[in-house]
């Protein structure tokens, strides 16, 4: 039921209509010819009959359209068994001079077999609509028929629309080139279009093929006025639509509007229609128009405008979350100054975030001191991208922070920090390698759950250093109860210790071993072109061009660089 907005506007339409019919009709009362005003006007002067009636030949000749006189050939059952060709007229030698070759034009001329010029015709409907016409004496067609021609210079395609009507005893074949009917049927299927001219005196509607699939109407349905299809829109098509009929009856111009048609498919239509006058300055008496099914397209739009909104708040969300993210990270990671160099170490640290994820990951690193006066140090990559990666990645960092102040050996802190990712949910995974140094003996204890092994810088060369007894652990978060065994690496003065995540190593389908080969050959090669110098500055530099070595358009991960060197503390002696 229309609600009250779309009552007004639908009586608008039609109140329109109806001033508008009632404006014909006033004027067709006052331009009527006065019929009764002489009755007794005399009757024109008959015309002369003409002395000599023309011929059959001329009567043929003066039709439009090709067509040949056909003769019956009766079989002994009194069916037609083929059709003499007893004359042709000018339209057809024009036709078929036009079309075929100049070596086939002989054998249209003279009497003989219709089927023996062409007889791919026999398999056309061509010979039934013979038959028919004979025995029925009513025409046939017309009918769209296509039959091949020509001789050995190649064959001609002929495409027509075909009719067959009585003729005394003999047949009419004659033929409209082209099949205009199927073409425009054709065209109008093929671009979803067709027109219609809606006369405002009476409501009759004249309309073209393809006007009521246009309208999303059943092929046996009442060709609907405008009234009807005012009556069919939707309430949200009303208001166009009637500015549509205002600018058309009333202000005499081209005007558009779309309009929706329910059903269980919505169909969208878009009209364009022009006003139809007698005489220039009349008044309108009706409206030619040109209907679109353009539904697929609306939708396609409307499709294309969800997903761009779609698109929109993905990227909203994603700059959001990154923002968060990169917050979240800052607040966490240190920055390191000189505040390691009293106990015989600097440090220094380069990461590059996942350009195709919200801009960061799951890598972290610490470097502090505890209260027993060793340094904790670590590195780690916690599973996912974003956001999740971030918070996770931030849970284990501050865990392992609070555990080390228990003054435990790295392997227990390995076992706990492992005990709390397990209970924290099958998602919490990570990788790291979690170290203490004793500035006292220049050691450096360490444990790895399932990351990449360290590399050690020394005199020039570069390895990777050897894992635990037993290999690497599992990472954390995969088992609970693990154990994890610690290596012990002695550091001299100027060696360089290289933390990583495998962001910046690894390949689609590669090697662990090979990924470790090469950071290790990267490692020297920066080292022979960047000159780390004594400082910390010297340490970032030489970092920075490590990475930039390993990286680029391969990486699918964030990839995080920790560097540490044992330099002699100031004052040769560690402050306490």
């Amino acid at each position: 039921m229309p609600d009250a907005r779309a009552r007004l506007e639908l009586g608008a339409i039609k109140g329109l209509l109806q001033a508008q019919r009632r404006r014909i009709r006033s004027y067709t009362r006052d331009h009527r010819p006065d019929l009764e005003a002489a009755p007794d006007a005399p009757s024109p002067a008959p015309v002369a009959s003409p002395s000599v009636s023309p011929t059959g030949q001329q009567v043929l000749d003066a039709l439009p359209v090709p067509a040949l006189l056909l003769t019956p050939v009766l079989g002994d059952d009194g069916e037609i068994v083929d059709a003499l060709c007893a004359s042709h007229n000018t339209a057809a030698v024009a036709y078929v001079s036009e079309r075929l070759p100049e070596s086939a034009l002989s054998r249209w001329w003279g009497t003989a077999s219709l089927y023996a010029r062409f007889p791919s015709l026999r398999r056309t409907p061509v010979a039934g609509m013979i038959n028919r016409a004979y025995r029925e004496r009513a025409s046939q067609g017309p009918e769209a028929v296509e039959w091949v021609a020509g001789d050995a210079q190649g064959p001609v395609r002929l495409v027509a629309e075909v009719r067959v009507s009585p003729c005394g005893d003999q047949l009419l074949l004659d033929w409209q080139p082209g099949n205009l009917h199927r073409m425009a049927t054709a065209a109008q299927r093929l671009v979803r279009t067709c027109w219609a001219e809606w006369n405002l005196g009476d409501d009759g509607v004249e309309p073209s093929l393809g006007f009521r699939q246009v309208l999303g109407l059943a092929d046996d349905a009442p060709l609907p006025t405008l009234s009807d299809v005012a009556d069919a829109v939707t309430a949200d098509s009303l208001p166009g639509f009637y500015q549509m009929l205002y600018d058309v009856i009333l202000r005499k111009r081209t005007a558009d509007c779309t309009l929706r048609m329910p059903g269980r498919i919505d169909r969208i239509t878009r009209l364009t229609a022009e006003p139809v006058r007698i005489a220039p300055g009349s008044l309108v008496w009706g409206v030619r128009a040109v209907l679109t099914d353009v539904t697929a397209e609306q939708r396609r739009r409307e499709s294309a405008r969800r997903a761009e909104r779609e698109v929109l708040h993905q990227r909203r969300q994603a700059r959001t979350i990154r923002e968060v993210a990169e917050a979240l990270r800052e607040a966490v990671l240190p920055h390191f100054h000189d505040e390691l160099a009293a106990y015989g170490l600097q440090a220094t640290a380069v990461y590059r975030p996942d350009a195709r994820e919200a801009g960061v990951g799951g890598d972290w690193y610490k470097a502090r001191k505890l209260p027993d006066d060793r340094l904790l140090i670590a590195l780690g990559d916690a599973r996912g991208h974003g956001l999740s990666a971030v918070t996770l990645m931030a849970k284990l960092r501050y865990a392992l922070a609070g555990l080390a102040y228990t003054e435990q050996p790295v392997e227990q802190l390995a076992y706990w920090l492992n005990e709390t990712a397990c209970a924290d949910g099958i998602e919490s995974t990570a990788t790291a390698v979690i170290a203490s140094y004793h500035p006292e003996r220049h050691l450096l204890r360490w444990v790895c759950a399932g990351h990449p092994c360290p590399a050690l810088v020394r005199d020039g060369r570069a390895t990777s250093l050897p894992f635990p007894d037993g290999g690497p652990g599992l990472p954390l978060g995969v088992l609970p109860g693990t154990r994890y065994t610690a290596a012990e690496t002695s550091l001299r003065i100027g060696d360089i210790v290289l933390m990583y995540s495998d962001g910046l190593t690894e390949r689609r389908d590669s090697d662990p071993d090979l990924d470790t080969r090469r950071f290790v050959e990267a490692a020297e090669s920066a080292l022979r072109s960047s000159d780390p110098g004594a400082d910390r500055e010297g340490l970032h530099a030489y970092a920075e061009n490590l990475v930039a070595r390993l990286d680029g358009p391969h990486r699918a991960d964030d990839a995080t660089l920790l560097a540490l060197r044992r330099v002699e503390p100031p004052g040769g002696a560690r402050r306490h």
